[in-house]
This record gives structure tokens, sequence and C-alpha cells, in this order.
């Protein structure tokens, strides 16, 4: 493998790292907190949501990369917008269509998904300014990283407050819930503590 070949796969390999741990979207840059905090009481909805993002960030990634060069600086985020409530649509209609009762549980959080902060980001410090498949390979990756945060979060406020895990009951019948970790205190709680684990993982590692 030739040096050059060398250096774009050590490229792609960072692009799609970055999400899932030194950039990610919930842990490190705490964008995207509102669905966070909100649609993480139970993993299937957080998944849900998680896969949403994906498909919107890839595709509106996509289209962002491949009209970079015809982007105008006053009409950038504009264009930005309309191209990803497109894809939102497409996603909140699947939804609909679909998986009604789950599209209920999210209720307004996937149409929200328009000003999801880290869609945007992404559009601006990456699709707008490079080719298609690094685009492709960093939206996969925050989506991913965001991904993995939603489910992470819900699984840990899901188990405790149920005693299950994707609604299989894991903890036997004497356990006694928590069910403050499933009201929205529960959300802060636990992502309060998350990210001061990760801050302290953090600063070991350094």
């Amino acid at each position: 493998m030739t040096s050059d070949a060398l250096t774009t796969t050590s490229l792609y390999k960072r692009t799609l790292l970055a999400g899932l741990w030194r950039e990610n979207p919930v842990f490190r840059l705490l964008l995207g907190m509102c669905p966070t905090l909100a649609v993480t009481a139970a993993v299937k909805p957080a998944l849900t949501m998680g896969l949403s993002v994906v498909f919107v960030l890839v595709c509106s990634n996509i289209v962002v990369s491949l009209m970079r060069n015809l982007l105008k600086p006053h009409l950038r985020i504009l264009m930005f917008t309309l191209t990803i409530a497109t894809f939102v649509t497409i996603a909140d209609l699947f939804l609909k269509t679909f998986v009604p009762k789950m599209s209920e549980t999210l209720g307004p959080y996937v149409p929200l998904i328009i000003v999801n902060c880290i869609i945007i980001c992404r559009a601006e410090a990456c699709a707008s300014k490079n080719n298609v498949i690094i685009s492709i390979i960093d939206a996969l990756g925050m989506g991913a990283g965001f991904t993995l945060a939603l489910c992470i979060l819900a699984a840990i406020r899901e188990f405790i407050s149920t005693g299950a895990v994707m609604e299989i009951k894991v903890l036997p019948a004497w356990f006694v819930p928590w069910a403050v970790l499933s009201m929205p205190a529960g959300a802060f709680i636990t992502l309060g503590l998350t990210l001061g684990l990760v801050n302290l993982i953090s600063k070991k590692r350094a």
C-alpha cells in the first residue's frame, strides 16, 4: 500500500472514530441536548431517534457536499436547513407509516431534528468543505456516536427505573425500581453523572 493510500485510510479512520469518543456530540461537544434528555427514558425510542439522526446526517451531508461549490455565503444556512428539512420529513413520514406507536412516543422530537445542532454543525464544518466520501464517513461517525450516547443513557435509566432493558426484565422481582430516573429529573441526573465519568476517563487517559 502506498503512502498516499495509507494517509487516506488513516484520515478515514480518524474521521469515523472522532464521533465515537474524541468529538462525541453528546459527551464531548454537548450538542443535541433536547432529544438526549427527552427520549432516553427507554432504549427503543432512544435507538429509533439515533437511527433517524444517522439517516438525516448521512443524506444531508451527501447533498451539501455535492453542492458545496455552488453555495453562496449568504444562502448557505438556508440551503442547509432546506436540505435537512427534506430528509427529516422523509424520516418522520416513514415512522408514522411503519411504526406509528414509536412515532407517537417520540412525538415532536423527530421533526425537531431539523434544528438539531449536530446536523447543522456537520454540514457547516465538514460537508461544505469536503468530498462526498469524507462527508459520509463523518456523518456515520457522528451519527453512531450520538446513537451510542443516547442508548447508554437510556439503558441506564430504563434498567434502574424498571429493572428491564429493551422491555426485557433482567432484575428479580424483589428489586425496587427508582422511578425518578424515568422522569425529567432522572434525565439530568443520569446525564450529569455520565458526563462526570467521561471527563474522569479523559483526564486519566491524558
